[in-house]
């Protein structure tokens, strides 16, 4: 224990397969961590068991600390529901390299906070946004950028190619498109034997 009975836990985590741990755990020991849970290899599958162990430990008034946000979460949102989840148990979070995520002092607090409801209206916003993508595929709205050429207009870019013996270039000029966009056209639809 710390002094007030505060008990700074440490946590320390891999970004890379063969990345030492030893620069974050002394960092973690200097400022008064006496219980350092060290996930040795990358979380980028969302396999953390460490990080389980330390949130399914914690008690009132513990004090998680990390060298670095990036080391605890992988995301805005991860980040606030680990932060949440610290919280819910009366704990704190506090970062050695972003002062400002202290959740121990009332202005990191309220950082996490803001980011939180950031977090929170950008996801409505997503999600409101692919409701209404939902709805306009029902209605049979088609997405994607439209073909340049109609089968039409492939079908006289062809014979303007194979009968009236135009280079791709000059049939493309002709028919007011990119000669690459000619050529992909008629890449998609295959000349009729």
């Amino acid at each position: 224990m710390t002094m007030n009975n505060v008990r700074l836990i440490g946590y320390a985590k891999a970004s890379a397969q063969d990345e030492d741990l030893t620069q974050q755990v002394q960092s973690l020991i200097a400022i008064g961590c006496q219980l350092i849970f060290e996930e040795p290899v990358s979380g980028a599958r969302g396999e953390r068991p460490e990080l389980r162990r330390l949130l399914g430990g914690l008690h009132a008034g513990d004090v998680v600390t990390v060298t670095r946000l990036e080391r605890l979460a992988r995301s805005t949102n991860d980040l606030l529901e680990i932060s949440e989840r610290i919280n819910n148990a009366g704990a704190g979070l506090r970062s050695l390299s972003e002062p400002w995520a202290d959740t121990t002092a009332p202005d990191g607090h309220v950082v996490l906070m803001t980011l939180s409801g950031i977090a929170r209206f950008k996801k409505s916003i997503v999600d409101e946004r692919a409701d209404s993508r939902i709805a306009a595929k029902a209605r049979g709205t088609r997405f994607g950028p439209r073909p340049t050429l109609s089968a039409e207009q492939v079908a006289k870019a062809r014979k303007l190619i194979y009968e009236d013996n135009l280079t791709g270039t000059e049939a493309a000029r002709q028919m007011g498109v990119h000669r690459a966009t000619l050529y992909r056209a008629l890449a998609k639809q295959p000349r009729q034997s």
